[in-house]
């Protein structure tokens, strides 16, 4: 009898032990990504426009008002470029909106909103573009007389949506922040 309790109690300890919950792997995460709120500074320049940008981005300004304001933590840059009006404000706006739909091919979505500052006299479009585009947003502003500025967010990688949306995102809000505080000098 001795032999069979041994057994026994063998048996039930290797069973004891040998019971562990299955070991399964980890699903996939993505980075978690977040960003410091927006700390502001005035453009200052001989350029016909001002507006607050970034603190933690770096600004270009070129001789021909051409803005580029690099984000380098977050490999993006919005490009700003300036030009007068001559009778041709019906040309620039077109060639606008054509930029901004060149991305529909790639692009999910193309959301308008239009933006009127009537007391700076600043009136525009931001679109935000939604999908695998090469820019992930557009804008224009203008006086409607004398000045127009257009501008357009790049990423310095491959469009991937859901890797780069928490950038797209802050900096959507930058670009919308440079339109509610632009200024024609």
């Amino acid at each position: 009898m001795n032999s069979k309790i041994f057994f026994f109690i063998l048996l039930l300890g290797v069973s004891f032990f040998s019971c562990k919950e299955d070991v399964l792997p980890k699903p996939k995460g993505m980075l978690r990504l977040e960003y410091s709120k927006i700390k502001t500074e005035l453009l200052n320049s001989d350029c016909n426009f001002q507006f607050e940008y970034n603190k933690k981005a770096n600004i270009k300004i070129n001789n021909n008002c051409a803005v580029n304001i690099e984000y380098p933590a977050m490999k993006g840059s919005v490009f700003i470029t300036y030009k007068p009006i001559k009778d041709n404000l019906e040309s620039f706006l077109i060639d606008a909106q054509k930029l901004s739909y060149e991305h529909a091919v790639k692009a999910d979505n193309i959301l308008e909103q239009p933006f009127s500052n009537t007391k700076d006299k600043v009136y525009g479009m931001f679109y935000e573009v939604k999908g695998d585009a090469a820019s992930q947003a557009q804008f224009y502003v203008t006086d409607s007389i004398n000045h127009f500025v257009t501008g357009s967010l790049y990423f310095s990688v491959k469009p991937n949506y859901d890797s780069i949306l928490p950038a797209a995102v802050y900096l959507q809000k930058d670009i919308r922040n440079i339109m509610e505080t632009f200024r024609w000098k």
